[in-house]
């Protein structure tokens, strides 16, 4: 009696994990975690939900661009979603993980993946917005004085949007530790003010106004974000 009820708990903990992603990458139950996902992997999600877009595009940051990752796609599936997140909270060092009370991130693109973010490290997830152009907390939510915090984006390019949304969390009395984000299009050369870790980092070439390659030049641009000006 009592193996068969070792075993039928087993046989429980096993479907369990094989119904629930978090639980199988193991950041639920304690156990060891699998192998941090490779680019190939990471990329592969991407492509899986074709995110990957071609034309003309205005970036939130100013600049132009022939590709677009188009995050949102890959996010609307929950458990890739899930999967992602944990995968870009196994690229932060350990004690820097430790350290964080808050998760906060910028809308629009930031808002799905900083709370994913928040449930792969337990803490809560919060977001700020811009209804006039500034980022600001509303929706009741605040920051406690003093908290660490993690800003979560989706894609940086310039980090306009990161550092912005920095300022408010300052101004609203948090302390900002690092930053996270799915994916790094500034060829690495993107200078937040404080640690940086991206899942992964894509190289595409982007151009300011009068640096138009002529097959750009010669089509209107697309402004796929959520900033309008």
């Amino acid at each position: 009696p009592l193996a068969s009820s070792i075993s039928n708990t087993i046989l429980q903990h096993d479907n369990l994990r094989a119904r629930n992603p978090l639980i199988r990458r193991g950041r639920l139950d304690g156990q060891k975690t699998e192998p941090p996902m490779t680019d190939d992997e990471i990329l592969a999600e991407f492509r899986a939900a074709d995110a990957l877009l071609q034309g003309h595009f205005l970036l939130s940051s100013g600049r132009h661009s022939e590709y677009y990752l188009q995050c949102a796609r890959v996010l609307m599936d929950t458990e890739r979603a899930g999967r992602l997140a944990i995968a870009l909270a196994a690229k932060l060092p350990r004690d820097l993980r430790a350290a964080i009370d808050m998760v906060v991130s910028p809308a629009m693109g930031g808002v799905i993946i900083g709370h994913e973010m928040g449930r792969a490290l337990g803490k809560p997830a919060i977001f700020v917005e811009r209804p006039t152009g500034t980022f600001e907390l509303r929706r009741g939510f605040a920051i406690p004085a003093g908290a660490k915090i993690l800003m979560v984006e989706d894609v940086v390019t310039t980090g306009l949007s990161s550092r912005e949304a920095m300022e408010a969390v300052r101004a609203a009395g948090g302390d900002v530790i690092a930053e996270a984000a799915l994916v790094d299009r500034s060829a690495g050369s993107v200078d937040l003010g404080v640690p940086f870790y991206p899942l992964v980092a894509i190289n595409f070439p982007t151009y300011a106004e009068d640096e138009l390659p002529p097959e750009l030049a010669a089509t209107p641009a697309m402004k796929p974000g959520s900033r309008a000006n």
